[in-house]
């Protein structure tokens, strides 16, 4: 595993973004684990953050696009912390858009803000995480009413390594609906590769029982 994967493990159990114990997700599963992006709360962490995204981004996709997307509400956020952070590690510029939950009429019209998209545009789209892929639903119709747009690929931090709504995982129902790219910066079995039974900071996270629940966790919900 690279170096910044293992870095960005511990930087979300640091920031307090990824727990273990029992948690109740909007699906209504009962998860050993949860995440929270909206945890990231200071200025040092979305630099960070972004830095972490931008050196996915590269891995995956490479920086030959136009435009980082960033869906409502969370992904704005990221979408400007990435964008700085791609500048800023690898000096080069991408426009960063996000949509508005509801269309302005006034002002700014519209139902985007930052960057307009336009015929031509390559687009990366980011995400804190995706477990159904409802906000890819939503804004996959709006970045493709712009123009003649091409969207190279999904980029989340964590992979949950778990079925969608049907029998696959999330990020491989998207692949399969929308013909684009998912990926992720880290997937749970790396996070688990990595903390499983290894003391940070006097305390180890993942041990055997928690080890036990994902296990679990995984032969009900995992992707066959």
């Amino acid at each position: 595993m690279e170096q910044y994967k293992q870095e960005f493990i511990n930087f979300m159990v640091e920031a307090n973004v990824l727990k273990f114990g029992d948690f109740t997700l909007k699906s209504g599963r009962k998860s050993p684990f949860f995440m929270n992006a909206g945890a990231y709360v200071t200025g040092s962490q979305l630099r960070k953050l972004g830095q972490y995204y931008a050196r996915a981004i590269h891995d995956y996709y490479g920086l030959d696009f136009d435009v980082l997307f960033g869906p409502a509400y969370k992904g704005i956020p990221l979408s400007v912390a990435t964008a700085m952070a791609i500048s800023e590690l690898y000096s080069v510029d991408v426009r960063y858009c996000s949509n508005r939950k509801e269309i302005k009429d006034h002002g700014d019209t519209g139902i985007l803000l930052g960057s307009p998209i336009k015929d031509g545009d390559r687009v990366v789209i980011i995400e804190d995480v995706t477990t159904s892929g409802k906000s890819i639903e939503e804004t996959f119709p709006i970045i493709k009413a712009q123009g003649d747009v091409t969207i190279k690929g999904l980029i989340v931090s964590l992979n949950r390594m778990e079925r969608g709504k049907g029998e696959k995982s999330a990020l491989a129902e998207i692949k399969d609906l929308y013909g684009i790219e998912a990926n992720a910066i880290v997937s749970m079995a790396d996070v688990v590769e990595h903390l499983y039974r290894r003391d940070y900071h006097g305390k180890m996270v993942i041990d055997d029982a928690i080890k036990t629940a994902i296990d679990a966790y995984y032969e009900q919900y995992g992707v066959k």
